[in-house]
């Protein structure tokens, strides 16, 4: 019996399988270099002031500081540009008015130091310690929910915070919860201020935050919110 002849293959099939070989190290090569597409956001210069966060952060909060939430925050403040200044005349990383930090200065004379608006560790420092602050005085129905509100504060004013949930609770709302509650009170801002700041706690948590839990920063405070 005579050996069976193979069929010989066409110029249409050599070319279909050069495809099919660049397109196999297309996928291998784009899963061995690809970052998550949100990691790649985070701004260059954000990496070096990430050791000094870090050391901040957990001198703070302890060892299981919320790293991505406070990077998260001097993203949208700054953009993390040190020297620049707001058209409102907040200043540096952290975006302090100039009465905010002398008042830092004075109730934290040792761990955050005479006011240094634009040297990026004292406003490091003066940023952890201000959200303490807020922290220490608010109360809410989660870890989460509590920072929404220290966020909100630290944009806007605790005692701005502190009428709005006065007026939720008399209105029926759960005072303890930020999101779909106390968030959709305003006792008595201007329109663009109460945008302003009801956007600054979503931006933050929603946004930034699990950007940079995507980008290994560390753990935030609404995690499980996200399911990170």
């Amino acid at each position: 019996m005579q050996p069976t002849q193979r069929p010989q293959a066409s110029a249409a099939d050599y070319r279909h399988s050069a495809l099919i070989v660049l397109l196999l190290w297309a996928i291998i090569l784009g899963a061995a270099s690809c970052e998550p597409a949100m990691a790649q956001e985070v701004p260059r210069n954000a990496e070096q002031y990430r050791r000094d966060l870090v050391r901040v952060a957990q001198h703070g909060f302890g060892l299981d500081a919320p790293v991505a939430t406070l990077a998260a925050q001097i993203h949208q403040e700054s953009g993390w540009r040190a020297t620049v200044t707001s058209h409102a005349g907040a200043q540096g990383l952290a975006q302090f008015m100039p009465g905010t930090s002398q008042w830092m200065a004075q109730i934290y004379p040792l761990s955050v130091g005479p006011a240094q608006p634009f040297n990026p560790g004292w406003s490091l420092r003066a940023m952890v310690a201000y959200n303490q602050w807020h922290l220490e005085r608010i109360q809410a129905a989660n870890r989460c929910e509590q920072w929404a509100f220290a966020l909100a504060a630290y944009n806007g004013g605790l005692g701005w915070i502190n009428r709005d949930k006065r007026l939720a609770s008399a209105s029926g709302a759960d005072q303890l919860t930020w999101f779909n509650s106390v968030e959709r009170y305003n006792a008595g801002r201007s329109a663009a201020n109460f945008r302003e700041n009801r956007g600054y706690p979503r931006k933050i948590l929603e946004r930034w935050e699990p950007m940079y839990v995507a980008a290994g920063w560390g753990v935030g405070v609404c995690g499980e919110r996200y399911g990170l």
